[in-house]
């Protein structure tokens, strides 16, 4: 296993959409390794292919941060069946680091999934994995976290940003 290193905002990489995996291979089994990996190495909760340069539906969750190794979920070309409710809470993201804002996501998400021998099945998210579902769902959609806010707060969130960049 190694860790990647992960693009940040202004890469253009983090804007394509993700093209759908086929077959799963040795090389996507050491990509989903690797992805847990550095998730875990830059204290996140989950990571998108994209954001460490991999053009594929692919995504991967640990809600439990590396505790429970039952808790990991990848996935696989999924497809956001359903939502319910609403949840505001803070949101991150490794692409950006050092900004958190408050966003409403959905309470609870339904997707179809891809499991790695091909067959198609449902999982459920609610609360806190649900906001990580969405979150790395929109980043294989080419669409990161800070885009759901208005022109000028997405302005002041990039200044911050940058500025943070060059002092760091």
């Amino acid at each position: 296993m190694a860790v990647r290193p992960v693009l940040t905002w202004g890469d253009p990489r983090l804007k394509k959409q993700s093209e759908d995996v086929g077959e799963w291979t040795d090389a996507l089994e050491r990509l989903v390794e690797d992805m847990f990996e550095t998730a875990l190495a830059e204290e996140g909760v989950g990571l998108a292919a994209p954001q460490v340069g991999v053009n594929l539906n692919l995504a991967v969750i640990d809600v439990s941060a590396g505790e429970d190794p039952a808790q990991k979920l990848v996935l696989i070309n999924p497809e956001i069946l359903d939502t319910e409710g609403t949840q505001v809470g803070p949101e991150g993201c490794l692409s950006i680091p050092g900004i958190r804002e408050s966003l409403e996501r959905p309470r609870r998400v339904r997707l179809r999934n891809r499991a790695k021998d091909g067959s198609w099945h449902e999982l459920e998210g609610e609360d806190f994995m649900a906001r990580a579902m969405c979150h790395e769902i929109d980043h294989l959609r080419g669409r990161l976290f800070v885009e759901y806010f208005g022109p000028v707060k997405r302005q002041l969130l990039q200044r911050r940003y940058q500025k943070m960049a060059r002092t760091s």
